[in-house]
């Protein structure tokens, strides 16, 4: 997770790069609303808090197209939106979590298998067309990385589905989400924690004007 907060500042303006960022920008929103709209249906915390991966490598493609060639105000700030957005959504994900505690039924975990598998499907995916970048300097290795990674919490969410299938209950589904839940918060507050002081840095370094 913490890979996916790192902007991707090199090669941006090489139009090869900027078509293969604008792809798994688009792939990476499409399926952060396809994953979350699944677990809100289902029920499911596991695949909502597995779509938090989408939402930030979405938002970290964003901001390297649109924001890197800006003011250093301008890129902290999109980062702490991007950080608030994440805190927000792993936050709701602990609450939804403490309220099925006592009561929660199980998901559907054949929607779970499906969607988790799909959601694998696309990281690989994405993991392939940017392997050519796997030996590149750090900021574009690490957009492989991410998605390589992110593979890893794929697999815990199908682990999930078969938790909750062997068991009959949603403590499978309960278990995975909050610990990726938790990973998301702790991702969020340290993008959040470099964004203000680097928006401060920014304010100290305007020159003061004095009129006389």
């Amino acid at each position: 997770m913490d890979a996916c907060c790192q902007p991707v500042a090199s090669g941006v303006s090489n139009p090869a790069v900027r078509r293969m960022l604008w792809t798994v920008l688009a792939v990476n929103a499409a399926m952060f609303v396809a994953e979350g709209s699944a677990g809100i249906a289902t029920g499911s915390l596991a695949l909502t808090a597995d779509s938090l991966d989408f939402f930030a490598e979405a938002a970290t493609y964003a901001v390297s197209l649109f924001v890197l060639s800006r003011s250093l105000t301008w890129r902290a700030g999109a980062a702490l939106a991007k950080g608030s957005g994440m805190l927000a959504f792993g936050v709701a994900i602990l609450v939804a979590a403490a309220a099925s505690f006592a009561s929660g039924a199980p998901p559907a975990h054949t929607t779970m298998g499906a969607v988790g598998a799909l959601a694998l499907a696309v990281n690989v995916a994405c993991a392939a067309l940017l392997y050519r970048f796997r030996g590149a300097e750090a900021n574009l290795r690490s957009a492989w990385l991410c998605s390589r990674n992110d593979a890893i919490g794929n697999l815990a969410v199908l682990a999930a589905a078969v938790g909750v299938w062997g068991t009959a209950t949603h403590w499978p589904d309960v278990i995975v989400g909050v610990g990726m839940a938790t990973l998301a918060i702790v991702a969020a507050v340290q993008v959040i924690r470099q964004a203000i002081g680097e928006i401060a840095d920014a304010r100290r370094a305007i020159p003061v004007v004095t009129v006389r």
